[in-house]
């Protein structure tokens, strides 16, 4: 009688199981779980009262220096004969006291000395594409609470709210690289018995751009970082601290018919700096990883450009630091 009984509250329990739903999983998205590192700010612009110069003018107003403003469609036109957009521009902006307080705390901040960011237009809107709070902290090895970082992510949020009053964050979804700086870092053994640190730096940096320009290289700025920041404040911790930004034509223009938000990586800082306490000199740039990344970027087209420019000119380094 007891196996009977024992039979069928078995049977009972296993129908039961089987009628009963499997709950499903959390879903749990890449935005909820990892901020993103790239944001765009957008606004209504049917009359064009909002273009580049207007939105130069208030972040200059906060002390957020636009150091150059390059409309992009004039090469894009004169080279491909077309433009995906009714304006392209792409922008390095920098503000000065924190640039310096942030990179006398981590030297790596240099890969973002000065920021980037890319101003586009449709017939109806305007939109700038910058770097997060977590985008800067994260590729510049920066703590995310740092007070100095804080004010600097304030001072772009209210420049991009003076530039466009009634503008507003798009709802996109952007990846993020999670925690890792995906940083590139190169070092060379520097020897000043027979040159100065100017002279020696010189003549490496008149090397690195022979190299690179036949190979389709501009470099839209120059920074002497040494002089013209921390000098001001009394720093002599550097032999030399300079950083360029680079970009590659060919490579920013395909990239942004699709994804026009890369100018918030492009044109990119090289940093090449040398502590007086040194015996080696440091050569950084950020990994193409962090457009492939926090783009979305998927197509393998897209993706080849971008490696083959990275190894161009990591292939010049490595040849120049051997």
């Amino acid at each position: 009688m007891q196996s009977v009984l024992t039979l069928i509250f078995t049977l009972t329990l296993l129908l039961f199981t089987a009628c009963t739903p499997t709950p499903s999983p959390t879903k749990t998205t890449k935005k909820e779980s990892q901020p993103q590192d790239v944001q765009i700010f957008s606004s209504k612009n049917l009359d064009g009262h909002i273009n580049p110069q207007s939105i130069e003018e208030a972040f200059d107003s906060l002390g957020v220096t636009i150091i150059s403003n390059n409309n992009m469609n004039l090469p894009f036109k004169k080279k491909f004969h077309q433009t995906t957009f009714k304006v392209y521009n792409l922008a390095l902006f920098m503000h000065n006291e924190l640039s310096y307080k942030l990179l006398e705390k981590y030297p790596s901040f240099g890969t973002l000395t000065p920021l980037s960011l890319s101003i586009y237009a449709d017939k109806e809107r305007m939109h700038i594409a910058t770097l997060t709070k977590h985008g800067i902290a994260r590729v510049a090895q920066i703590p995310e609470d740092d007070p100095d970082l804080e004010r600097y992510v304030e001072l772009i949020n209210s420049a991009l709210h003076k530039a466009m009053p009634q503008g507003h964050y798009e709802k996109k979804e952007l990846s993020s690289a999670g925690e890792d700086p995906l940083q590139i870092e190169l070092t060379k053994e520097v020897d000043l018995s027979k040159h100065s640190a100017e002279e020696y730096v010189e003549e490496f940096e008149a090397e690195f751009e022979a190299e690179m320009e036949p190979l389709g290289f501009l470099f839209p700025n120059f920074l002497n970082v040494k002089e013209d920041l921390f000098a001001p404040h009394g720093n002599e911790e550097y032999d030399f601290y300079h950083t360029y930004s680079i970009c590659k034509f060919d490579v920013i223009y395909k990239i942004s018919k699709e994804h026009p938000e890369a100018g918030a990586w492009a044109p990119c800082s090289f940093v090449i700096y040398k502590k007086k306490d040194e015996k080696q000199m440091h050569l950084l740039f950020l990994s193409v990883e962090n457009w492939i990344t926090t783009l979305n970027i998927e197509d393998e087209a897209s993706k080849e450009l971008l490696y083959k420019a990275q190894n161009m000119m990591l292939s010049v380094l490595k040849k120049l630091t051997k």
